[in-house]
């Protein structure tokens, strides 16, 4: 792969990740199995993830101030209903609980939303969403990385076959 398609790709495993619901933990075994380098992979991936958290967690107030105002007050009734189940989970689990388990299940931006809003300090939760993210990034990237080893396809991502 030449510099220029290599840069792209890498750019594109930034951007990605970067986007709610899609994940650092998704897009980095994605590229790994594309034949990107696995080290890369997983700085690039986890920069793109991290940086966006990080934004999400320093910006929460604008962001809980725009959604109050775009909502109303005719659906802040039903919220209350999903703010009292997801009450219920703080409480049961707490902050290392959700941070851990949620960004598998609703992904890490709504985690770290979450975390804030129901009474986690904001240093707590980049701590601990920041921690998830890392940990299942890593653990799917190792997962992936042996996975092609054990086919032996390590040196032929689908990637390279496109561009060769």
């Amino acid at each position: 792969m030449d510099f220029a398609t290599l840069l792209w790709a890498y750019i594109l495993v930034f951007v990605l990740s970067a986007i709610p619901f899609f994940e650092a933990y998704a897009v980095i075994p994605l590229a790994i199995i594309a034949g990107l380098s696995t080290v890369p992979s997983i700085v690039i991936g986890l920069a793109g993830n991290l940086l966006t958290v990080l934004l999400l967690v320093l910006f929460i107030e604008q962001i809980k101030a725009w959604r109050k105002k775009r909502k109303g007050v005719e659906q802040e009734q039903q919220q209350s209903k999903r703010h009292k189940r997801a009450q219920k989970l703080w409480q049961r689990y707490g902050l290392p609980g959700l941070a851990v388990i949620g960004p598998l299940f609703v992904g890490s931006h709504l985690t770290a939303f979450m975390c804030v809003t129901l009474g986690g300090s904001k240093q707590k939760t980049v701590y601990w969403v920041l921690g998830s993210i890392s940990l299942w990034s890593i653990v799917f990237s190792v997962l992936a990385y042996y996975g092609i080893d054990l086919l032996g396809n390590q040196e032929n991502g689908f990637i390279r076959g496109f561009f060769e």
